[in-house]
């Protein structure tokens, strides 16, 4: 899709294809990706190398589905952030994998670390971090590797927003020991009960965009009035394709 690599899968493959690497100890991380960072990567061509670097790169949003069909992947689904992490956190529990949650708003990570292990019991967390809202120094950064690496999770859940933890996976892929990294944004907040969900209907009619932008609009209102119209007009003139594997 305008030259970002979207993985043409649904909810059951992505779930499957991580249990997979932590199965196997295979390294990779996940940027979860909807009309926003599409669109941030037609500005940023290393944040579009980013992305088309990384293990999968699943359908967030409803467009991201439909031009999935559009080009031919008639079992393409939605594969969004707050539900991925819910399934492989359920899938945690009996396999006794590990996750750490860096990122989110101060208390955040802390309150969907208490309130997934409420939903899941036995599910094990590794640990939480919350870094400053600024670049980190590196010795800043040397600190967290180190603290994420002692923590010996098995999944780490990036809560920075895009394109901020993209970034971030990408300059941190091979220093960081957890096996799979999966940049999830919004769903700290979703999950956490820090932000209201959309209800389903509104989530399948590819109007969830509104229903965030109703509730944020000081942060939102220039990334969907400016990305919302311009993805339409690009793809209308660069239809998405189905590259071979």
């Amino acid at each position: 899709m305008l030259g970002v690599h979207v993985s043409a899968i649904n909810m059951d493959v992505a779930v499957n294809t991580v249990q997979e690497w932590l199965t196997s100890g295979l390294p990779n991380y996940v940027c979860v990706t909807g009309v926003h960072g599409v669109m941030e990567c037609q500005r940023d061509p290393d944040l579009l190398s980013i992305h088309n670097s990384a293990g999968m790169v699943t359908p967030d949003g409803m467009p991201m589905v439909w031009a999935s069909r559009w080009a031919g992947v008639s079992a393409a689904g939605r594969v969004y952030g707050p539900e991925l992490m819910l399934e492989l956190c359920r899938s945690s529990v009996e396999r006794g994998w590990r996750s750490f949650f860096y990122g989110g708003k101060p208390g955040v990570a802390e309150r969907l670390a208490a309130s997934l292990v409420e939903r899941f019991p036995g599910f094990q967390v590794a640990g939480t971090h919350v870094p400053p809202f600024r670049d980190l120094t590196s010795a800043e950064d040397a600190l967290v590797i180190d603290r994420i690496n002692r923590a010996g999770a098995d999944l780490l859940w990036v809560g920075l927003s895009t394109p901020k933890q993209e970034r971030w996976m990408a300059a941190h892929r091979g220093l960081i020991n957890t096996p799979v990294m999966i940049g999830v944004g919004a769903a700290f907040d979703i999950n956490s009960g820090n932000l209201n969900q959309a209800p389903r209907f509104v989530q399948r009619s590819g109007f969830e965009w509104l229903y965030r932008l109703v509730q944020e609009p000081r942060r939102l209102w220039r990334r969907y009035l400016r990305n919302n119209p311009e993805f339409v007009i690009r793809m209308l003139r660069h239809p998405p394709r189905l590259l071979a594997e």
